[in-house]
């Protein structure tokens, strides 16, 4: 039997947006999701918007309930911005304050450890209408927002995260299209990614200040990049691949500075962002406490085949390609490599790098297509997915025996949310959800989980 350190965390993650749904009472702004979904349904998978997801904001006193059901230790979810300040700045929306205020009461109560994010790609909408994160403005009002939150809400909050993933609404929202604004606009980009991590380290500075004993981190999806050869173009294009999708944020959040190398690229393209020597300090001297880590897949990356176009926008695809690694195992639903090692050498690159800081698997998962063909005797029968916990927490636990700082495991998700453009499209959940009728059932993984939580252990 493999077991876990004394007091190690089990539970699962999720996300305002993802979950709490909209009812006409709720006085909740507009988020850009909101928004975009307004104006172009047909791009969200079978035209699920997010007003729906998985009705949290009516169902949270029963879905409480469930949390200790599937044995969890620890759950992280995320306040909207949009539905505790509807105009992002301004008045702050009372319905909103007493919801996550009796929601966080409500886990604290259950001895859960509560794990709250204040950040999870949903802008609102008004501030997106002056720019968002490409506009200064927006970094102080949520510096305004994130210590409104520390004031009325840190009473049952056991740690606070200032960002889920900054990466990501970097990467789709200006250069790949998939989250708004859907630019293609590297220089936007960079200075989006800047004003970013400044906004994150004011939150750490905030929070500090509110209550020097709260501890306060960075969530960050850490994709390690493996080259395709030995050859040095190849492992070129893996350290760079690493510099723009990890060391972005993980540098600035955990050491309070940029790789000098990434700095190097930025100026050669002409992409340095507008920031200040005061701007700097504050990045410097307000690092996290400890580190989130979502890991899902590996990236397989080679040096580029052609040479760049230059005419054409800059994107990080001048220094890397993808490389379709043959015989990879795949989760064929979601199109995802399953590669359990990643976990390992990310836990001895956090070690060795970044002075083996305190960290949390803060999410690892398995989307799932038709779950319903799984279902037998009232119950989906989800054994793939406890072998996947299984295999990724095998190598979790090596890396722990190996000397990683890693203090918990924690599950996307917990009942089937709705994810961004693919809606419910693949199911993560150990609760499923029944979307005609709302109605919550364990899954086989959701009674599983709360045994391995129990045992500490399998």
């Amino acid at each position: 039997m493999l077991k876990f350190p004394k007091e190690f965390l089990w539970g699962s993650s999720t996300s305002g947006p993802q979950s709490e749904g909209r009812v006409s009472e709720d006085n909740k702004g507009d988020s850009i999701w909101d928004y975009w979904y307004s104006i172009e349904p047909e791009k969200f998978h079978n035209e699920i918007g997010p007003e729906k997801t998985s009705s949290f904001y009516q169902n949270y006193k029963e879905d409480i309930e469930l949390l200790e059901e599937t044995g969890h230790t620890a759950f992280r979810t995320s306040i909207q911005w949009s539905r505790l300040f509807p105009e992002g700045t301004g008045e702050v929306n009372e319905e909103a304050v007493g919801f996550y205020r009796d929601v966080f009461k409500r886990i604290s109560e259950k001895g859960i450890k509560l794990m709250v994010n204040l950040y999870h790609f949903d802008m609102p909408m008004e501030l997106q209408k002056i720019g968002g994160w490409e506009n200064k403005e927006v970094v102080y009002a949520y510096e305004n927002y994130a210590r409104t939150c520390f004031e009325l809400l840190d009473e049952y909050v056991d740690t606070w995260i200032t960002f889920n993933e900054p990466i990501v609404h970097v990467e789709c929202g200006y250069l790949n299209q998939y989250h708004y604004p859907m630019k293609v606009d590297a220089k936007a980009a960079v200075q989006v990614a800047y004003y970013t991590q400044l906004a994150s380290s004011l939150a750490v500075k905030a929070c500090h200040e509110v209550n020097p004993n709260n501890k306060i981190s960075i969530v960050l999806n850490l994709t390690p990049a493996y080259a395709r050869s030995e050859h040095p173009a190849d492992q070129k294009a893996a350290r760079v691949a690493e510099l723009f999708q990890m060391k972005s944020f993980l540098n600035p959040s955990v050491k309070g500075e940029y790789p000098k190398e990434l700095i190097e690229i930025i100026r050669k393209h002409d992409l340095t962002p507008e920031y200040t020597d005061e701007e700097l300090a504050i990045i410097k001297e307000n690092t996290i406490d400890f580190l989130g880590v979502n890991y899902y897949q590996p990236m397989r990356v080679k040096a580029p085949q052609y040479q760049w176009n230059p005419e054409g926008p800059f994107l990080p695809a001048y220094y890397y390609e993808s490389y379709d690694m043959p015989g990879k195992k795949m989760n064929p639903y979601r199109g995802w490599e399953i590669y359990e090692k990643g976990v390992y050498d990310l836990a001895m690159m956090i070690k060795d790098e970044y002075n083996n800081i305190d960290w949390i698997l803060t999410e690892n998962g398995m989307g799932v297509e038709g779950e319903e063909q799984y279902r037998k005797d009232g119950m989906i029968q989800d054994d793939y997915r406890i072998k996947y916990i299984q295999d990724h927490l095998k190598e979790l636990h090596r890396a722990i025996e190996d000397g990683a700082n890693c203090h918990g495991y924690m599950l996307w998700t917990f009942i089937d949310c709705w994810s961004w453009l693919n809606a419910y499209k693949n199911r993560y959940g150990l609760v499923e959800l029944d979307l005609k009728t709302n109605e919550r059932t364990i899954k086989k993984s959701g009674h599983w989980f709360k045994e391995l939580s129990e045992r500490n252990g399998f």
